[in-house]
């Protein structure tokens, strides 16, 4: 492996496209191991920030930090990213209307078991490849699954049609996308 004969470098290029962030797993892939990753732990060098979740101390923050975490968070005993930033999460991402959530939603496959964070509302449904947006350390839904999600969620109708109305102008979606979310 790559990551065995410099851990530091390995491990810093798989968090740089994770806004500072890496799951215990990548941390033993680069060639930490236990000892190795709790000294760094209890040095100052990587701060936890959930289960088998850490960050590079003085990281610079990311736009979507805590939507990183979060997907980071979810990651199987494969090391896959299970779950996908979406419903108005992804509006914000998408910058369709206005939408500001209190909380991240994330959508996660129907078998997921764990319990959603205070800080995030967990839908299930498994989607489908070309649902999903890969931004390297997050997934987000494509604008057309995200108004189809926003549909179904029976949000603000005008906060909606504003939304479908911003994609439609600005490309995100095709006429023909436009056409079937509007009936």
């Amino acid at each position: 492996m790559p990551g065995k004969e410099n851990p530091q470098k390995a491990l810093f290029q798989i968090a740089a496209q994770q806004g500072g962030y890496f799951t215990t797993q990548q941390a033993g892939e680069a060639g930490y191991y236990t000892r190795l990753r709790h000294y760094h732990l209890h040095s100052g060098n990587w701060e936890r920030v959930g289960r088998g979740v850490y960050r590079l101390s003085g990281y610079p923050l990311d736009l979507r930090d805590d939507w990183i975490r979060w997907c980071l968070w979810s990651c199987n005993r494969k090391g896959e990213i299970q779950a996908v930033v979406s419903h108005t999460s992804a509006g914000l991402y998408h910058e369709l209307a206005d939408y500001l959530p209190a909380k991240t939603h994330l959508t996660v496959p129907p078998g997921f078991r764990r319990k959603a964070p205070a800080a995030c509302i967990l839908h299930k449904r498994r989607l489908p490849v070309e649902d999903v947006e890969d931004l390297g350390g997050y997934r987000v839904t494509t604008p057309y699954r995200t108004l189809l999600d926003l549909k179904q969620d029976h949000g603000e109708p005008d906060q909606w049609a504003q939304a479908l109305e911003e994609a439609a102008k600005r490309g995100l979606i095709t006429l023909k996308q436009k056409e079937s979310l509007s009936r």
